[in-house]
């Protein structure tokens, strides 16, 4: 198992794997069940999302994908505004 993907909590590793297996890939999260220990152990690197060596190129593709559509709709959400009427206009215009 390799790891391809390291979440900052929960609710991520979660989001990430049901992406991972509608891409048909399998996945496993790694530290799941070490969250409720927090406050005992360290917060951070606990959870770890691998999958089987064969499929780490095609998962870290999708990631990739993933990564560059979560930075696209962060643009889009800072780029537009509601002007009450309907319409959406450009901030940076």
């Amino acid at each position: 198992m390799r790891v391809v993907y390291e979440p900052e909590n929960i609710i991520d590793a979660h989001l990430v794997k049901g992406v991972l297996e509608n891409a048909g890939i399998p996945v496993y999260l790694r530290g799941e069940f070490l969250t409720g220990g927090i406050g005992e152990l360290p917060v951070s690197g606990l959870l770890a999302l691998c999958v089987p060596e064969v499929f780490e190129d095609e998962a870290r593709g999708v990631l990739g994908d993933l990564e560059s559509d979560r930075a696209l709709g962060a643009l889009d959400a800072t780029d537009t505004h509601d002007t009450g009427d309907g319409e959406w206009t450009s901030l940076l215009a």
